[in-house]
């Protein structure tokens, strides 16, 4: 990445940086705060012509490309609306030193905003299967301090060996082992493991809390996991993508009858706790 701009070299500036300042801003609750920032993130896209964004965002720097991907542009414009529920609860669950595995980690926004508060000795897993999200997600890494994080280039599915991921053009972070996508050309072969080989292959002998936003296939992974795993390696707290529409199994009731309890349901997550 030696040809790569440092950063700070795309810091945003002149109107774009003012549309940043007032969607920032904006209450998440409300229904005309939404729209408006809706309005104004596509006129700082358009501002943008291509060009990615240098910021600061939950403690961490972060270089976004707010084009084709809504994690993205929701972390650069409003950083508010992202899943604010989900982040207290980890904040509030998780401690200095805790492990926290990111599968589907995108560009990083989770496991840097976990990294930012769990301190030295916490050990942070990202996961991420498509190769350029995967040089994003390192970049974003490696521009902070915490030396507690390591990124892994994989899926994480049910067996291992190489497997199709289907890729959407529209929304990267809506790729997925399960769901073909409308544009039959974007599928790329990607290498998956299990969830059981990824833990024992990273040495962890206890997981505090994962999040898994896998497009549907949190049910394929977590199965032979919680079949397979000892009870030591189950994690006390699971952030899932509610893929209720998509699961093959009746994945609540699964993990209920692991010791799992259901603590807080939002409009695209489902968060289980370990009695």
């Amino acid at each position: 990445m030696t040809d790569v701009p440092p950063y700070g070299t795309y810091a945003p500036a002149g109107l774009v940086a003012a549309i940043a300042r007032r969607t920032g801003r904006l209450p998440a609750e409300n229904w005309y705060g939404r729209r408006l920032a809706l309005f104004l993130r596509r006129l700082a896209i358009t501002l943008l012509r291509g060009r990615p964004l240098d910021v600061e965002r939950y403690g961490a720097r972060m270089r976004l490309h707010p084009y084709n991907n809504n994690c993205e542009k929701k972390v650069l414009f409003t950083p508010q609306f992202f899943d604010p529920a989900e982040r207290a609860i980890l904040r509030d669950y998780l401690r200095p030193g805790c492990v926290f595995m990111d599968i589907g980690a995108n560009i990083g926004a989770y496991t840097l905003f976990v990294a930012a508060f769990a301190g030295p000795g916490a050990r942070i897993v990202a996961v991420e299967p498509q190769p350029d999200v995967f040089d994003r997600l390192s970049y974003n890494i490696a521009l902070n301090p915490f030396h507690t994080v390591k990124a892994v280039a994989c899926a994480v599915a049910d067996k291992a060996g190489e497997l199709t991921l289907f890729v959407d053009p529209r929304n990267r972070g809506e790729s997925s082992l399960r769901i073909v996508g409308t544009n039959e050309g974007a599928q790329i072969r990607v290498p998956a493991v299990t969830l059981l080989d990824l833990v024992q292959g990273e040495g962890l002998t206890r997981i505090d809390a994962i999040k898994l936003d896998v497009e549907g296939a949190e049910d394929l992974i977590l199965e032979p996991f919680l079949r397979e795993a000892p009870p030591a390696l189950r994690p006390g707290l699971l952030l899932l993508e509610n893929g209720t529409d998509q699961w093959q199994l009746d994945l609540p009731k699964l993990l209920e009858s692991h010791g799992y309890r259901e603590r807080a349901r939002t409009r695209l997550n489902i968060v289980f706790e370990r009695a």
